[in-house]
């Protein structure tokens, strides 16, 4: 009779499945029977052939067969069991220095046992150093497949995952689902053979293909996990553009206003994104739109015509920002430019005095204040809008999907304006964002003068120094970033403050400001003011200023340790400078002799290019899209088995047949999705 459970059948109820055993596998994210099948092995051990011992080679992994004519504990140099497998060829040293007494017992003189190891050369030849061992006659059969060798958690064994992959192999229903040219086009082999052969690869296998992933039956699996993520994306789109919101007519003075009032003229590639998210936002359906730009843009001024074309319909919008310095920037940024206009601005944060907050909550609730700005605490409950019809956020990347998520329902469907100076990688918007709208904003306003970036090791300190006082001396300012608050003793980086009194004793002459995280908000804006007025010279802080700041005629930043930074960070700090018409410098000070492959490539990165997209799909190479994004704990399920990179042609492939599959035969395209999707695709970024 043809198995016919369910793939996406839960683990609750299976005869044998103990809570227990339930719990390690949630721990490998294996929570159904398609999570079983698709835990996928790491690597295969050959136990399909035995090797005589006089054919073994140095460095090969290989099987034996013997009896064990020794066995002893040794305690010199260190303890360990020592054990001699002899068989019709020769003899082999197997030696544990990790050892039970239950592996004593099974070891001992007389006992037929096969071993699984590496080899190398010991000082009585060949020996193997804690191989796998079990009892075997030596007529007893060798396995048939590649043996897998899976991830595993605590208390959960090699033999319990073969176990019950393979039950899951035997009961799952792995018939094909989809039309048989979706995948005869791509050359993919079926379904089911894809799993047999990765879970039990025969002998004389390609093993390097399929250690390597390149085998087909690994790109057959990946692209039936882009597919799935496409067609969920698809879906939630379409979802979208059948919910109601606020169909916003076209500004007629408020931004023609606001544009009037601007000492600079909009670039081209503004205006052509303002003119996007203006349509978007006259639609009767909600705009999700995703507005890119690298560092100094000029996106927040395309934030303020959205916003003002929402305010000019009788509605409020709201800003959100991740950081009270970026917060508090907007909020100065957007009270200048709207104020003339009439426009009341609020201002929310966590640190504000109980009265403050509580009468901006009241103008928010009565709809007096027609644009609202803040941090996180805009999540919060107390907080309730009149007439909410745009939200717009800031480094969106910072935000789990279910805060962004809270934002909107402040509103009865408003519209999403998301905006990021971390470009997003081509393969990133095709795939955990293909559910958006992307507006690109791809030049820079004139007057920005390129950034010199330099990697000084920090033997070159004093060379620094000199070049900091020379620019303060000279009228421009300079910002002195740290990464640490405290002293760590693990990673010995100097702290924030010891770098403040450290550069005050040694410029006397200037004027040195200090910001970091622990400030208390009014003391960090009284040193920012001082700061962008040019009453202080030269600025001492943590990455609490990586966005948002905005001082033209700082033309000078040092990066401690650089080397500890991610690349998107580096390259926000970076856009701090360069904001005017003096020639700016981004100096990367790096402890030489400690640095990892992976800062060494970082700071090569950061080095050779200024282009944010070329240093975003570098980052995505380095890191990954989980980390890359900050989606890993937003609730939005990651590429178990696609990558993004590798498979970028599958993705193209899996982008194009999905909508086909949702026009000409939706119910097998929803069957896709549930096999591999399940009760996760409700938390697919909505």
């Amino acid at each position: 009779m043809a198995p016919t459970l369910p793939a996406n059948s839960k683990l609750d109820g299976i005869k044998g499945m103990t809570p227990a055993l339930q719990g390690r596998l949630a721990k490998l994210g294996i929570v159904n029977v398609q999570g079983l099948l698709l835990h996928l092995p790491l690597r295969y051990l050959d136990e399909t052939r035995i090797t005589p011992i006089r054919e073994l080679r140095a460095g090969e992994q290989a099987q034996v067969q013997g009896e064990i004519v020794h066995a002893e504990v040794q305690y010199r140099p260190r303890k360990a069991l020592i054990c001699r497998l002899r068989d019709d060829t020769g003899q082999l040293v197997l030696r544990f220095l990790h050892f039970y007494p239950s592996q004593v017992a099974s070891l001992k003189e007389g006992k037929h046992i096969r071993a699984f190891g590496e080899v190398r050369g010991g000082f009585f030849g060949w020996e193997m150093v804690h191989p796998q061992c079990k009892q075997a006659e030596e007529d007893a059969p060798v396995a048939d497949a590649l043996t897998p060798l899976y991830p595993t958690t605590a208390g959960l064994s090699q033999a319990t995952l073969r176990k019950w992959i393979s039950w899951a192999l035997q009961q799952a229903d792995t018939a094909e689902i989809l039309p048989p040219a979706t995948y005869q086009a791509l050359g993919l082999p079926a379904f089911a053979d894809s799993l047999r052969q990765l879970h039990h690869p025969e002998p004389g296998v390609d093993l390097a293909s399929i250690e390597s992933r390149d085998h087909l039956a690994w790109r057959r699996l990946a692209f039936d996990e882009l597919l799935a993520q496409q067609l969920s994306m698809l879906k939630h789109h379409a979802r979208r553009r059948h919910q109601g919101a606020p169909a916003l007519a076209q500004s007629k003075s408020l931004v023609t206003a606001l544009l009037r009032s601007l000492p600079f003229a909009l670039t081209q590639a503004q205006q052509h994104v303002a003119v996007e998210i203006s349509r978007d936002l006259q639609q009767s359906h909600p705009m999700q739109r995703l507005l890119q730009g690298d560092v100094g843009s000029g996106k927040t001024i395309v934030a303020a015509m959205a916003a003002l074309q929402a305010i000019e319909n009788g509605w409020q919008a709201a800003i959100m920002a991740p950081t009270e310095i970026l917060a508090e920037q907007h909020y100065q940024k957007m009270q200048g430019w709207l104020a003339p206009l009439g426009i009341q601005v609020a201002w929310l944060s966590g640190s504000q005095g109980k009265k403050e907050r509580r009468e901006m909550m009241a103008a928010v609730e009565k709809g007096e204040a027609q644009l609202v700005i803040g941090t996180h605490a805009l999540f919060q409950d107390q907080v309730v809008f009149k007439r909410l019809a745009l939200a717009i956020v800031d480094e969106q990347h910072r935000f789990g999907v279910q805060q962004r998520l809270s934002l909107r329902q402040k509103g009865v469907q408003p519209h999403q304006l998301m905006m990021s100076a971390t470009p997003i990688p081509r393969t990133l918007s095709m795939s955990y964002f293909a559910d958006l709208d992307v507006s690109v904003i791809d030049e820079l306003p004139p007057g920005r003068t390129p950034i010199v970036t330099r990697l000084v090791s920090d033997a070159r300190r004093d060379e620094v120094l000199e070049r900091v006082q020379q620019a303060c001396m000279e009228g421009r300012q300079a910002y002195w970033v740290c990464p640490l608050i405290e002293e760590s003793e693990a990673l010995q980086l100097q702290t924030v403050t010891d770098t403040y009194e450290s550069l005050r004793e040694t410029f006397p002459q200037l004027r040195v400001g200090l910001v970091h995280g622990r400030m208390k908000p009014v003391e960090k804006q009284a040193v920012m003011a001082a700061f962008s007025a040019g009453e202080t010279q030269l600025l001492v802080a943590t990455t609490v200023i990586e966005v948002g700041v905005d001082v033209p005629n700082a033309s000078l930043m040092v990066i401690e340790h650089a080397e500890r930074m991610g690349l998107a960070q580096l390259h926000q700090l970076r856009g701090r400078v360069g904001r005017g018409a003096a020639k700016s410098s981004c100096i990367l000070l790096y402890q030489d002799g400690k640095l990892s492959e992976t800062a060494r490539a970082r700071l090569r990165i950061i080095y050779e290019s200024s282009d944010g997209f070329a240093i975003a799909q570098a980052d995505l190479a380095l890191r990954g899209p989980g980390e890359f994004m900050g989606v890993r704990q937003s609730g939005l399920p990651m590429l178990k088995i696609a990558d993004l990179e590798r498979d970028q042609d599958l993705l193209e492939s899996a982008r194009d047949i999905a909508a086909k599959l949702l026009e000409q035969v939706p119910q097998a395209a929803e069957a896709h999705l549930a096999r591999w999707l399940g009760h996760a695709e409700e938390l697919v970024k909505v």
